[in-house]
């Protein structure tokens, strides 16, 4: 017996057929109940029958007490481990020294130690099975290798009754941490048995436990081999820590905490900022670091500045080249900013644009070259590691790509046609809805903010819709709307307040034409009453707008359209982009790290669609959302943008509408019909984001409803991980909100469906469109202000005469200053751009062996080839010129949702995850 256990492997025999009472088993999963079948034995996938060779004679009978098995020795045999280490590109001078140390201490038995674990229990220990230790061998002979992955070899002993490695622990006695990729262990007769790493392993003095790592076969909680319980539970309370403490740049914690570290109270009260998150102020947790709080308030964290980097669990770093990315793009930010300060202070006139030629130059010329001072200021930029590097690529770095809204047609800004179509097909297409009400009305408190109805009427609109009543428009779904007006008419007292910022609520009706396309009929510009019972203020406090007639009203009628799109980007960066797809998926991350084990299937289902995010959130924390930070900087709410995307969240952010088709229905862009492919009729058939959006969002939740069937045929109530992460994403991540009985329930399979297509949609195409055209549109800023600096002129005013005898100087005044629009324009390319690791939709890392199940490993394959059909789908649709929101002269396909994409800026590629 033993023999032919070391022969053919304890995966293949467990008990002879010969001993008494012994049967071949096979373990089904059907309906949550084992089944049994005799005389078939499965082995690395394939099964074959035992055959009988004993005829039916008579046999005399024997006392089974009169029979005693011989119990042999187990017999020791070698297996070999096979691990691929994954090498850093770039190393300072410590980081050499502590890598040749290393290398000479492996020598001395300061080394990398492997041990093997069993799924099965000892039955003397009762504990799990283990191998003796191997070593990781060569480590000083490939330490100086130049390759991106070293391969390393260790060699276990184990015994004929060891079973199957279920798990295996990795101990690093180096100075320093590496990167595993991946182990494959080979010798065991049911074949190579893989274990994908993927992660940092610490040195011993910084982290004294065992690593520990389980093989790629999934398991449920309930069906965990008994030699695994031990160390799954042990894995999950490493992860979750105990909540107390700082966090050291090499942990692998994950913890909730309120945003209480965007502001910086110790330098003063203008950097003091609001806690988001809590009864006062609604917003969901982000990951806890630890800090300390600040010296002036006790509510506030510590905050850590650039170049420092801050806290998140070392796995979810950032690995090289996506640094490299993020390194490129903070350089071009350095310089960018630099020289318009120097421009501004070398002219107290040049800080605004004098003309739509000097934005062009930005693109044509570059700023130094503009300037003719490159040389000069190369020799004084205080960055002298890189100067001679900045100099031989200035050309790439010191003038901006031209973005792609003014690439094919110079002039298609302008035009209404595209104003309207960008709200289908441009970077925000989330915000155009139905219009229900004519006039529309404001959920407001009429007692604050005045009469609720807008001041558009049908006088106002009557003439630009074909014919049509006001009445009639509305019940063949003609009309619809951009309506910004109640998210920001609370915050307009203290926007306006601002130096150097204006803005208003904006309303902007759209009619459908017989061609498809959206024609703007009317916009209103709201500023806050203050006289709710005055209708002579009232009038005041709301001015409508139609489409021009003559010079005058042509130049209003576009400083309005800048004020809606400086809304739209507002609404678009602080609510629809970083609150709907970073901040609300940030919770359900961290209790996917600590409740569901690496060997959940549903871990292993949204492990790519996690990479990154709680490192982009905690940048975004430390440089874009803070105090004084890019968007504070850049967008028309300054200090109060935050509070805007706190507002949105705690009035009408909803789990259950984050789907695709509910927040169509939502919004009123499409009813429901079971006739229709994905059982929605849109009501604007050539809506490009929707359409394109549909074909994805169908194929995501084609493929989760096979992977979860394969693991739960009916409910899933009684998976504890499961259960526990949900209720934590719930109750802790998004506490504020946790009441709320929209909730969706996680009781059968199908909901577990639901639940798992949103946060895929969420962190893969939604986030793809709403951010990686954010420079080929808003690169060029006259297109997208995000930031308006004047209010549009009216006739008595002091500067209606400065206005209308340079209309053009004036708006161009209106717009962001030279240092305010580079600056935006340098921070919008380098997050519009794709990194060369980027993992797209329908890919993953290691995918043959990410999971042990050939069925889920050939359905996500099938998978992968769907999307593939929908790139091709997109690609015809837009070579359909009666498409023409997509198709026609100088019109910009739309490519925001084509799967995949190479490096760069190219507005297009959607990635599995929010990475940027």
């Amino acid at each position: 017996m033993a023999g032919a256990k070391e022969i053919l492997g304890p995966c293949l025999i467990e008990k002879s057929s010969l001993l008494p009472g012994s049967r071949s088993l096979l373990l089904h999963r059907q309906q949550n109940k084992l089944r049994f079948s005799p005389a078939r034995v499965y082995t690395d996938g394939k099964s074959f029958h035992l055959r009988k060779a004993v005829k039916k004679t008579p046999v005399a009978a024997i006392s089974e007490n009169l029979v005693k098995p011989i119990v042999e020795k187990p017999v020791k045999f070698k297996v070999r481990a096979v691990v691929t280490v994954r090498k850093k590109h770039k190393e300072d001078l410590r980081d050499t020294i502590v890598k040749h140390l290393d290398a000479l201490s492996d020598k001395i038995g300061r080394n990398v130690v492997l041990e093997l674990v069993s799924i099965d229990i000892d039955p003397k220990t009762k504990k799990a099975k283990k191998s003796r230790e191997a070593i990781l061998k060569d480590w000083l002979k490939k330490s100086n290798l130049k390759a991106d992955r070293v391969v390393y070899t260790a060699e276990f002993t184990v015994d004929s009754s060891f079973g199957v490695p279920g798990a295996i622990t990795v101990s690093n006695k180096h100075q320093k941490e590496f990167f595993l990729e991946s182990i494959v262990v080979e010798g065991f007769a049911c074949g190579p048995v893989h274990f994908v790493c993927n992660s940092w392993v610490q040195s011993k003095k910084d982290h004294p436990g065992k690593r520990i790592f389980f093989i790629n076969k999934p398991y449920l909680p309930s069906e965990t081999p008994e030699g695994l319980k031990e160390l799954r539970n042990e894995e999950l309370r490493e992860l979750r820590g105990d909540g107390k403490g700082v966090r050291k740049l090499s942990d692998r914690i994950y913890d909730y905490d309120t945003y209480n570290d965007l502001g910086n109270p110790d330098r003063g009260i203008d950097f003091r900022r609001p806690v988001l998150g809590g009864k006062q102020i609604p917003y969901p947790r982000r990951c806890r670091t630890g800090r300390p709080p600040t010296d002036t308030d006790m509510r506030a964290e510590i905050r850590v500045e650039k170049p420092l980097p801050i806290y998140v669990p070392r796995d979810e770093a950032f690995e090289e080249s996506k640094q490299d990315t993020f390194s490129a793009g903070r350089l071009k930010a350095v310089l960018h900013n630099l020289i318009p300060s120097l421009m501004a202070s070398i002219s107290a006139d040049n800080h605004d644009f004098k003309a739509f030629s000097d934005i062009d130059r930005l693109y044509k010329e570059g700023l130094l070259l503009k300037l003719g001072l490159q040389d000069e200021l190369m020799k004084k930029l205080p960055l002298p590691n890189v100067v001679s590097k900045i100099h031989q690529s200035s050309q790439g770095l010191l003038r901006y790509d031209t973005p792609s809204i003014v690439s094919k047609d110079k002039f298609a800004w302008l035009r209404d046609d595209e104003f309207a179509r960008q709200t289908l097909a441009g970077i925000n297409p989330v915000s155009i809805e139905k219009l229900k009400v004519f006039p529309p009305v404001s959920k407001l408190d009429p007692a604050v903010y005045g009469p609720p109805e807008s001041a558009i009427r049908e006088e106002h609109i009557i003439g630009h819709l074909n014919g049509m009543s006001v009445q009639q428009a509305l019940d063949e779904n003609k009309l619809f709307i951009l309506d910004f007006h109640d998210i920001y008419v609370p915050f307009l007292d203290r926007i306006n307040a601002l130096d150097g910022r204006k803005a208003y609520g904006t309303r902007t009706l759209f009619f459908l034409t017989p061609l498809g396309t959206l024609k703007p009929v009317a916009i209103e510009l709201s500023l806050p009453s203050s006289d709710s019972s005055s209708s002579s203020l009232q009038s005041k406090s709301k001015r409508v707008l139609t489409p021009p007639s003559d010079a005058t009203t042509y130049w209003l009628w576009q400083m309005a359209k800048s004020h809606v799109c400086s809304n739209d980007a507002g609404v678009h960066q602080l609510v629809n982009h970083w609150l709907r797809t970073h901040a609300c998926l940030e919770p359900f991350i961290l209790a996917a790290h600590r409740h569901l084990s690496a060997m959940h299937p549903i871990y292993k289902l949204l492990d790519p669609h996690m990479r990154y995010t709680l490192e982009i959130n905690a940048l975004a924390r430390q440089g874009l959302i803070n105090a004084d930070g890019v968007i504070e900087s850049c967008f028309t709410p300054g200090q109060y943008c935050m509070d805007i995307s706190a507002a949105a969240y705690s009035q009408s952010w909803r789990f259950d509408q984050e789907g695709l088709p509910q927040d169509l229905i939502r919004r009123g862009i499409a009813v429901e019909d079971p006739s229709q492919p994905h059982g929605l009729r849109l009501l604007i058939p050539d809506y490009p984001y929707a359409a394109d959006g549909l074909l994805i969002w169908s194929a995501i939740q084609s493929w989760v409803r096979t992977y979860v069937r394969a693991y739960y045929p009916d409910f899933v109530a009684s998976d504890k991980e499961l259960q526990a992460w949900y209720r934590e994403s719930v109750e802790v991540g998004h506490a504020d909100k946790s009441h709320e009985s929209w909730w969706p329930r996680l009781e059968s399979a199908e909901d577990l469906v639901s639940v798992l297509t949103i946060l895929i949609w969420l962190a893969s195409a939604q986030h793809a469109a709403l951010n990686f055209g954010q420079y080929p549109f808003g690169g060029y800023v006259p297109n997208r202000p995000p930031l308006m600096r004047r209010l549009l002129p009216e006739e008595g005013d002091p500067e209606y005469e400065s206005f209308v005898v340079d209309p053009q100087r004036y708006f161009l005044s209106a717009l962001p200053s030279l240092l305010q629009a580079t600056k935006f324009m340098a921070v919008v390319d380098t997050l519009s751009t794709h990194s060369p690791d980027e993992e797209y939709l329908g890919e993953r890392q290691q995918p043959s062996i990410w999971s042990g199940d050939t069925e889920i490993v050939e359905a996500f394959y099938e998978f992968a080839a769907e999307i593939k059909r929908i790139e091709e789908t997109i690609k015809r649709r837009n070579a359909e010129a009666e498409l023409r929101n997509r198709c026609g002269a100088g019109v910009l396909p739309y490519e925001l949702l084509m799967p995949s994409s190479e490096p760069g800026v190219t507005g297009k590629g959607v990635p599995n995850s929010v990475s940027i």
